[in-house]
């Protein structure tokens, strides 16, 4: 691809950086509403706290189905290109959250409503399945290696972003409508706000260039394999274990933070929603531009020191965020939530550029989309769940403490016996087996 015709970095992280704040607004508004609304409105046969353990059940589904979402996206981005897919991704996911706006409640349709809900999250967690994946490679595979850690955490702040808007639009709502008119009709809105955001994400995304690592790929006629994700399992078995466990206190202790805290403050802690939500508000607002630092901090000292740092300490905050959260005090919450967000983005900005150059080209976004999303499974999709369960049958913080300090070893042990992967070339990472060492120069194919 010429200078002319490809699109300066900028303008891609642009690009990727709206569509996933799109997509991240879309999936963690039904995560708040999961916690605030839908067990009463989808749910109304069980006691309060069951109904949000069935709220969150259906939130877990939509992880289920972005494993799916990571195979289908994955083969035919590293078959077809990175591009079309992430335009497809934000149409998937925009819909699905437009339709959950429109859906009758469990008052009107009876039992249909749940499954009518639970389909839509299936949708849901198939389009961020192949969104995630696509974002951070077209990025990284615009940029160049000094800088690609700085360059790819930007989509990924995109899930503070669209935490942010999802939460600052539930605020607002929360504060110019009475309780009765939000469970009425008022918690719609978010909802059918996504149809006017999409829109915008596709203009966007469909002015930018294809990535010009993959295009070179094909332009040098490296073999597409026909079942990428095969050749993912044969060559880089390994790599897709280190995204597994890397990925693990990063979901658990993000969905901890965010979501089952809305739980825990208003239920267990006995604060008023505004209070949860504008902590949660300030946190992500913070939580966005720590990452992009600590994505610029791996350029300089490397992914695996400042993914160890986040990991080991998010498994140490967690003794620190229940106590601080008990006290009710705004000022405490706040500063639970935000130190908690800050320590996550040590994982979570290195790691668009750590995953990326784990994988050759022409099966980098199966291998990058099904390490992250197999985690997304056992880690963040039952975060709050199983946080919700230990809360019910203990009565207790401690046992989620214990929780998220147990994911923190797993990464801590999974990171520090990988590969530091700072500095490779991804054009030239096609043929590197998995069993490479960290210091060995990569051979062209």
């Amino acid at each position: 691809m010429s200078e002319k015709t490809r699109t300066p970095i900028g303008k891609i992280v642009a690009a990727s950086l709206v569509g996933t704040t799109i997509e991240w607004y879309d999936f963690f508004l039904y995560g708040s509403a999961a916690a605030l609304v839908f067990p009463a409105l989808f749910f109304p046969k069980s006691d309060p706290l069951t109904g949000t353990l069935l709220a969150f059940l259906t939130y877990a589904i939509g992880f289920i189905a972005r494993p799916l979402g990571a195979l289908v996206f994955g083969h035919y981005g590293d078959r077809l290109g990175r591009k079309k897919l992430l335009v497809v991704s934000l149409l998937l996911m925009g819909g699905a959250t437009f339709l959950i706006g429109c859906l009758p409640t469990y008052a009107a349709v009876g039992a249909a409503a749940p499954l009518l809900l639970t389909l839509l999250r299936l949708v849901q967690g198939f389009a961020l399945g192949g969104e995630w994946g696509g974002a951070v490679l077209i990025v990284s595979e615009h940029g160049d290696s000094a800088r690609r850690g700085f360059w790819a955490s930007w989509p990924q702040s995109g899930a503070p972003g669209g935490n942010l808007l999802a939460t600052a639009v539930l605020a607002l709502l929360a504060a110019v409508q009475t309780d009765e008119a939000f469970q009425s009709w008022g918690w719609r809105i978010p909802f059918l706000l996504s149809g006017v955001l999409v829109l915008l994400g596709l203009w966007i995304r469909l002015s930018i260039s294809e990535s010009p690592i993959f295009q070179q790929a094909v332009a040098n006629a490296e073999p597409t394999p026909k079942m990428p994700i095969v050749e993912v399992f044969r060559h880089h078995w390994r790599d897709v274990l280190t995204a597994i466990g890397a990925r693990f206190a990063e979901n658990v202790s993000y969905y901890v933070l965010t979501a089952f805290v809305l739980v825990y403050a208003t239920t267990a802690a006995g604060l008023a929603k505004p209070v949860v939500l504008n902590a949660v508000l300030i946190g992500s607002a913070i939580h966005f531009f720590s990452i992009p630092l600590w994505g610029a901090l791996s350029d300089r000292l490397g992914r695996r020191p400042v993914y160890l740092l986040g990991a080991a300490g998010v498994g140490l905050w967690s003794f620190a965020f229940f106590p601080l959260i008990d006290t009710k005090n705004f000022a405490a919450v706040t500063l639970a939530v935000t130190v908690g967000l800050i320590l996550h983005g040590a994982m979570y900005g290195p790691q668009a550029a750590f995953f990326s150059e784990l994988f050759a080209t022409r099966m980098r976004y199966s291998g990058v989309s099904i390490g992250a999303q197999l985690a997304s499974i056992v880690a963040g999709g039952l975060a709050p769940l199983i946080a919700v369960a230990l809360l019910d049958a203990y009565k207790s913080a401690f046992p989620v403490m214990l929780y998220v300090a147990g994911a923190a070893v797993l990464t801590l042990i999974t990171v520090f016996v990988s590969r530091e992967t700072r500095g490779r070339d991804l054009a030239n990472l096609d043929g590197v087996a998995d069993t490479a060492p960290a210091s060995a120069t990569p051979l062209k194919p």
